[in-house]
């Protein structure tokens, strides 16, 4: 649908609005800055809250980060409510539009489609049965709380007035905006955009149907190989599974005393279809990063036995998406007083509009997550008869029919049907119309019913589209006092699933929780058919006592970092698309260096190991390359930037990572692009690659084109990732394998390892020298390797109320990064798409249970969500350097750091 004249307009309208409000001068520019200051919070005196049953202390350090005192829960989390939306209501407000499927009502008709998919998926109708049916009465009680505390809030700025800046900018394109109250359902809904982030191998299994139509199961493999259980482990030594009950292998599992199948089927599905379908995925809202598989997580946790603090060590990093404003909030929540009646004292990252802490300890017991990686999500191909009818098992059955009405601002209301499998798997691949929009190719396999006219739809089986307890998990963490209520809360953590860690004055532990599903045939790697009930998923998920868990291991530490939970001899299956453990094994190899000779960890080496930017890999490529005959002098200067360079660190000032990952991408592009099929490759991405003159007659001749790519840059493939790394490290051993044949610059087909590294040292020459300058001595890694912090909630160019001068105003950097894909710091980048960098350690924290005070934490931006405010990015430096802030936890370290006292007082 095309952009309203008025949205279009509204462009220059906005660019003149913001350089009058924030560069204006004189007058004008004096009553810009007052405007924008309004709309900062008040964060000393006191304030009238209604609902309040006595005053509730809120206490700001110099980073504006809030500790909470009050009497009763309900008292906690309404002032939660109340401060949250001081500093972040805007971002609360598009956050709720987007789990709604509402953005069209705020943004106009370039947010249908989007609304479209997630309306498809029904994530604020799972919400809001999960808060009708699924939530025990008392936490219900603290999300209605919280919103009372969210109104109350918003009753001091009817309409959004003086509210933020992004209100201001929207009015002048949608004046007739007005937020809505606040409900429960609200906080609750953002649980899904946070599981649908972190949901496993979606993608995986559509490129591997797209590769399919190239390449033979065996050459995907490949590219998919088998995960190196020998030389990266798995998170727990695998135990054994007796009945439904998990017994770890590795210890008695008793606290310290006193503590607190492979299928094919479908592998050449619907090309065209599977790609529309990856299309309306990437345009989703990204606040939390790129969907799925590729993103991952560091967190590991040390016994007291092995530091130098005598207690337990723990520390943790998620990788996400970049932006502004943060996406982790940090705060505290404090009974005055702790009792069976008031059990909250806690401290950590949370979200904006969720009540409660997510991540971090209370005064017993400490705890972080990173991504299991679970496959929790299957694609399936439906043979649709009807309007209303598709096949399962030679006979037609009714879908489950309902009517979607979009409000468009700016434009006409949209309606759509959405239709839902008797297993309750919405047809994705009706998102964005009435109509099927299907592709030009059947499935294989002789039982495949023909597609007909109508084609294949694809239906979307996931464990959050049903209803469950998270938010009962949160708060069951939020008040655990030792290693049973640690587990009693994993129980209810039902999406997305995570590997927990934790931590307590005596022990540490790990647990995996989730949802996740048995499946009949098939193992999730390929699309699944429909039609045949036999690959439809059992009834019950894989029991949570069966799920793996370690306590005490003998080794005295635990590494999560989104490698193999356990290996094949486990009796569920939990994954086939683990990540590849390159982090896990690095962090897992210094504990060990540190802890040889009898050496104990310290606190500042767990942050250190936190900034570990060490390319494995380039260990294992840069003697190779070293070791090429390059006669060129050219390029010989480049290649001998790599000869000194022996420790792999990818510093931000070094020009031999610099030269390294542009060789890396260079031979990434050569071995696997070239052949890979222009809808796994970059938009405008053009590389020489080898294709038949009739695509429809496999015996027909081949000729060498120039063919550009089509996929979003954010998720093309080869990605370089974790991934890739155990690609080409296992392709490494095979000089002669089919991979290391190319085409070369003069359009002539080449052959070999050798060859093809001599290439790609070329060609990586030529482009650092287009991007950096021909002196090499001048080259760094981190001026190609940059970050922007993007504000995320107004969209991108194309599809928001903003154009670039105004995201210009509200973005930050870039700023030149150390760091790697693969590299603990994992400062990740696309090879396929350039060098900048699109995830990130979105936070890193340590916690020292010796001494909560000594813990320390730090945020990638800041804890306010107003572009102006001096707290909107001040972590951001300290965050670059790889500095944390002191964490302040007692009383009295909260009261020695407070540079702002605020009461909130019964209104």
């Amino acid at each position: 649908m095309p952009r309203s004249k008025k949205f279009r307009r509204a462009r220059l309208i906005v660019i003149v609005l913001v350089v009058l409000l924030v560069a204006g001068v004189g007058y004008g520019g004096y009553r810009g800055v007052t405007a924008v200051r309004a709309s900062f919070p008040e964060v000393d005196g006191s304030v009238k809250v209604a609902g309040l049953s006595a005053p509730v202390d809120v206490k700001r350090d110099a980073n504006g980060i809030p500790q909470l005192y009050a009497d009763t829960p309900e008292d906690l989390f309404r002032a939660q409510g109340y401060v949250q939306a001081q500093d972040r209501f805007w971002e609360m407000d598009v956050r709720r539009h987007i789990t709604a499927g509402r953005l069209s009502e705020m943004f106009g008709d370039s947010q249908v489609e989007t609304d479209s998919f997630i309306r498809t998926m029904g994530w604020r109708q799972v919400a809001q049965k999960e808060f009708d049916t699924q939530l025990a009465p008392e936490t219900k009680k603290y999300l209605q709380a919280y919103a009372d505390g969210v109104n109350a809030w918003l009753g001091e700025h009817p309409g959004g007035e003086r509210a933020s800046l992004e209100y201001a900018l929207l009015g002048v394109v949608n004046g007739d905006y007005k937020p809505e109250q606040w409900t429960p359902v609200d906080s609750v809904a953002w649980l899904k955009a946070m599981a649908w982030n972190l949901s496993g191998n979606l993608q995986e299994e559509i490129d591997r149907s797209l590769l399919a139509q190239d390449f033979s199961p065996e050459k995907i493999a490949e590219l998919y190989p088998e995960y190196p259980y020998a030389a990266n482990g798995t998170i727990v030594k695998t135990g054994t599974v007796s009945g439904d009950t998990y017994r770890q292998a590795d210890g008695s599992g008793q606290p310290a005393a006193g503590a607190p199948g492979t299928t094919t089927q479908g592998a050449a599905a619907t090309k065209a279809m599977l790609k529309d379908v990856t299309d309306r995925i990437d345009a989703m809202p990204q606040l939390l990063g790129r969907q799925g598989q590729g993103i991952g997580s560091n967190s590991w946790v040390v016994a007291g036995t092995h530091t130098t603090t005598g207690k337990p060590l723990l520390a943790n990093d998620p990788h996400l998406g970049p932006g502004l404003p943060s996406v982790w909030y940090q705060m505290g929540l404090h009974c005055r007083t702790t009792s069976a009646a008031c059990q909250y004292d806690v401290s950590g990252f949370t979200f904006a509009g969720m009540p409660g802490v997510v991540i971090g300890h209370n005064k017993d017991v400490a705890w972080g997550f990173t991504n299991l990686g679970a496959d929790v999500t299957d694609l399936f191909l439906e043979k649709v008869t009807g309007p209303e009818t598709y096949q399962v098992d030679g006979k037609d059955v009714k879908f489950e029919l309902r009517k979607e009405t979009i409000k468009v601002a700016g434009g006409e209301d949209r309606t759509i049907t959405v239709r839902t499998t008797q297993t309750g798997a919405p047809l994705i691949s009706d998102q964005s119309t009435e109509q099927q929009n299907v592709g030009k190719y059947a499935p294989n396999g002789t039982s495949a019913p023909d597609r007909g006219t109508g084609g294949y739809g694809v239906a979307l089986q996931w464990t959050a589209l049903s209803p469950g307890k998270t938010m009962d998990a949160v708060f069951e963490l939020d008040r655990a006092k030792g290693w049973e209520d640690f587990r009693n809360a994993a129980k209810d953590f039902a999406v997305p699933a995570q590997n927990l860690i934790y931590a307590d004055a005596k022990n540490i532990g790990y647990q995996a929780p989730g949802v996740i599903p048995q499946r009949g045939k098939g193992d999730g790697t390929y699309p699944a058919p429909g039609w045949d009930s036999a690959y439809q998923w059992k009834k019950d998920a894989v029991p949570f006592t069966a799920l793996p868990w370690s306590l005490n291991p003998p080794s005295g530490y635990i590494v999560t970092a989104n490698q193999a939970v356990v290996d094949p001899s486990y009796k569920y299956l939990l994954t086939r698309d683990w990540e590849y453990g390159t982090r896990a094994k690095e962090i897992t190899d210094q504990i060990e260096l540190k802890l040889k000779n009898n050496g104990r960890i310290s606190p500042d080496d767990m942050k250190e190991m936190q900034l570990d930017n060490t390319s494995i890999l380039a260990k294992t490529l840069v003697p190779l390359l070293l070791k090429v005959q390059i006669d060129d002098p050219y390029v010989r200067e480049a290649q001998d930037l790599l000869k000194d360079w022996n420790n792999y660190h990818q510093d931000a000032d070094s020009a031999a990572a610099a030269y390294y990952n542009g060789v890396w991408r260079q031979l990434l592009s050569l071995s696997f692009g070239q052949k890979f099929p222009a809808d796994l490759r970059a938009k405008d991405n053009c590389l020489l690659v080898r294709r038949q003159t009739d695509p429809t007659k496999p015996d027909s001749s081949t000729q060498i084109v120039t063919e550009c790519g089509t996929r979003d840059p954010g998720k093309a493939q080869p990605d370089g990732g974790d991934r890739w790394t155990e690609v080409v490290r296992q392709q490494l051993q095979k000089p002669d394998s089919s991979w290391w044949t190319y085409i070369d610059s003069d359009h002539k087909e080449q052959k070999g390892l050798d060859n093809l590294l001599a290439e790609a040292m070329k060609n990586a020459r030529q482009d650092l020298t287009a991007l950096l300058g021909k002196d090499v001595s001048t080259w760094s890694w981190g001026r190609l390797h940059k970050l922007t912090l993007r504000e995320q909630t107004m969209g991108t160019d194309d599809s928001s109320i903003a154009s670039g001068a105004v995201h210009r105003l509200l973005n930050r950097g870039p700023y030149r990064l150390s760091g790697g894909s693969a590299a603990v710091d994992a400062a990740g980048w696309n090879a396929a798409a350039g060098y900048e960098v699109d995830w990130i350690p979105s936070m890193r924290m340590v916690v020292d249970l010796s001494d909560l005070d000594a813990s320390r934490w730090v945020n990638v931006g800041g804890a306010s969500g107003h572009a102006f405010h001096a707290n909107y990015n001040d972590q951001t430096d300290l965050w670059l350097k790889g500095d944390l802030l002191t964490w302040a936890f007692s009383p009295d370290a909260v009261e020695k750091s407070a540079k702002h006292k605020l009461v909130l007082t019964p209104g």
